[in-house]
């Protein structure tokens, strides 16, 4: 596999925890603040975080648009949590982000911390259809602050669920969790986007 360039943008969230599982996956890593650190990356994680926070950093410098641009051309991405937020098509909640660009192109209907506050957060088993290797154990997720997925488009693959809703999406070249795989020392999920980021070096 050749080694495709990732981005993580680093606006706000647990850019350097991607970054170590991006790395740990094969990938050559860089962060992405403004629009031209774009250039040349195959593929392109928005972390989690804050949600309303990224979308009005990102504002001033046009960075969400850039992106859905880069998107169009081919480029990978990959939403966690409040990343998944700003891909998604629709949003039930979206009051606090009226007047922001997202980045859009993710077939789903989210709701922003539909599992609860802070003090709700939990870890727990998932098992994960198309992750890379041998091992078929489940993954462990972090889930903070989680988006809900309410429902999704016909082209959207949902590839785990927790308690019978999705909870992890794909969507061609889009892969979105509402949990945080960031912040376990599994990678497979990162493994994963790697190699789609991949695909597009070799299509």
């Amino acid at each position: 596999m050749s080694t495709p360039r990732i981005g993580v943008l680093a606006l706000q969230g647990a850019v350097a925890e991607h970054a170590r599982a991006l790395e740990s996956a094969g990938a050559a890593v860089s962060t992405v603040r403004r629009p031209a650190e774009l250039a040349g990356l195959d593929g392109l994680v928005v972390p989690g975080g804050e949600s309303t926070t990224m979308a009005r950093l990102a504002a001033p410098v046009h960075l969400m648009e850039a992106i859905r641009e880069r998107h169009d051309e081919g480029m990978a991405m990959f939403g966690t949590c409040a990343g998944m937020i700003l891909m998604a098509d629709e949003i039930l909640d979206a009051e606090a982000l009226t007047g922001f660009e997202r980045i859009g192109g993710l077939d789903v209907v989210v709701r922003r911390n539909g599992y609860g506050s802070q003090l709700d957060s939990f870890t727990g088993p998932l098992t994960v259809a198309g992750l890379p290797g041998t091992d078929l154990s489940p993954l462990q997720a972090v889930f903070i602050r989680a988006p809900i997925i309410e429902s999704i488009g016909p082209q959207v693959e949902v590839i785990a669920s927790w308690q019978d809703r999705p909870v992890a999406v794909r969507q061609g070249r889009v892969l979105a969790a509402s949990f945080h795989p960031e912040l376990t020392p599994d990678h497979r999920l990162h493994q994963h986007f790697v190699q789609l980021a991949a695909d597009r070096i070799s299509s």
